[in-house]
C-alpha cells in the first residue's frame, strides 16, 4: 500500500511539473525575448539567454511623453483596466438578481438556456446590429460603449456561474431567515449574498479576463487611443509596423501582468468558488 501511495505521489508530481513547464515556458521565453539585445533575437543558433540584459524596453513602452509610443501604449493600457472593470461591474449587477431567479424559479431556467444560445453565436453575427447600436447611441470609439459591447458577451456567462452558485445554497436557508420576519431584500442582503461570495469572486474574475482578453469587438469598435484597448495595441506593434520583437514581447509580458496579479490576489476566492456547493442543509 505504501509502494502504491508512493508511486502514486511520484506520477501526481512528475505530471504537475510537465504541466507547469508546458503552461510558464512561453512566458518565461516571452519575458527572455523582452530583455534580449536585438541582435540576440536574429542570431543562428538562437542564444537561450542574453549576454546583456536591457530593460529600456519596457521603459520606452510605460513611457508617457506625448505622442511616443508609449503614450499610445500606456492610452491602451488604462483603456483595457477602465473597459474591462466597467464590464464586470455591470455584468455582476446583472448576473446577481438574475442567476437568483433562475436559481430560484426553475420554471423559467428556459430563459437561461436562450440566453446562454445566443451567447453560442460566433461575435462577427451580432457585430452590425452592435454597430448600428452604438452608432445611434454615439458611442462608436468610446470606453463606455465598449464596456457596454462586452456586457453582451459577460452577462449570459457571469449569470449561469452565479446560477450554479445558489444552486447550491439550501433554500432552507433563506426560508428560516424570512420565518424569523426577514423580509425579501434583507434576506438576500444578510444571509445569500455572503455565502454567494466565493462564487462572486470567481464571475468577477473570469468576467474581467474575457473583457481583458477580447479583440474582435475593440477591434471594430475602436478607431483611436480614445478608446483603443490593450490587445488592438499588441496587434498594432505586432503588425509589421515595428522591427524590434522585443518590444513586442514586452508588450506581451505588460498585457499579462494585471490577470497574472489579479489571479494570485483572488486564489483563495477562486479556488473556494470552483468548489462551492458543498454547503449542506
Amino acid at each position: 500500500m505504501e509502494r502504491r501511495s508512493l508511486t502514486h505521489s511520484i506520477v501526481i508530481y512528475v505530471a504537475a511539473i510537465v504541466l507547469s513547464l508546458v503552461i510558464l515556458a512561453p512566458i518565461f521565453w516571452l519575458f527572455v525575448m523582452s530583455i534580449s539585445p536585438a541582435a540576440n533575437l536574429t542570431a543562428k543558433p538562437l542564444r537561450w539567454w542574453p549576454q546583456s540584459i536591457d530593460f529600456s524596453r519596457y521603459a520606452a513602452l510605460l513611457s508617457t511623453v506625448e505622442n511616443s509610443a508609449g503614450a499610445a501604449f500606456t492610452s491602451s493600457l488604462r483603456n483595457s483596466v477602465v473597459v474591462s472593470g466597467l464590464a464586470t461591474a455591470f455584468a455582476i449587477l446583472l448576473a446577481l438578481p438574475a442567476g437568483w431567479a433562475v436559481s430560484r424559479t426553475p420554471s423559467i431556467g428556459w430563459s437561461l438556456g436562450a440566453v446562454v444560445g445566443v451567447y453560442m453565436l460566433p461575435p462577427v453575427a451580432l457585430a452590425v446590429p452592435l454597430y448600428l447600436a452604438l452608432s445611434y447611441l454615439g458611442l462608436l470609439n468610446n470606453v463606455f460603449g465598449l464596456a457596454l459591447v462586452y456586457l453582451t458577451i459577460l452577462a449570459p456567462f457571469t449569470t449561469w456561474l452565479m446560477k450554479s452558485g445558489f444552486d447550491g445554497i439550501p433554500r432552507e436557508i433563506e426560508a428560516a431567515a424570512m420565518m424569523d420576519g426577514a423580509g425579501l431584500f434583507a434576506t438576500l442582503r444578510i444571509v445569500t449574498l455572503p455565502l454567494a461570495l466565493p462564487v462572486m469572486g470567481v464571475s468577477a474574475l473570469f468576467a474581467f479576463l474575457m473583457a481583458w482578453d477580447e479583440f474582435f469587438y475593440a477591434l471594430l469598435f475602436t478607431a483611436d487611443q480614445h478608446a483603443k484597448t490593450l490587445t488592438v495595441a499588441v496587434a498594432d506593434l505586432a503588425g509589421g509596423r515595428i522591427s524590434d520583437y522585443g518590444l513586442i514581447a514586452a508588450a506581451g509580458v505588460i498585457a499579462a501582468m494585471p490577470p497574472v496579479i489579479l489571479g494570485l490576489f483572488m486564489q483563495r476566492a477562486l479556488i473556494s468558488g470552483l468548489t462551492n456547493g458543498s454547503v449542506k442543509g
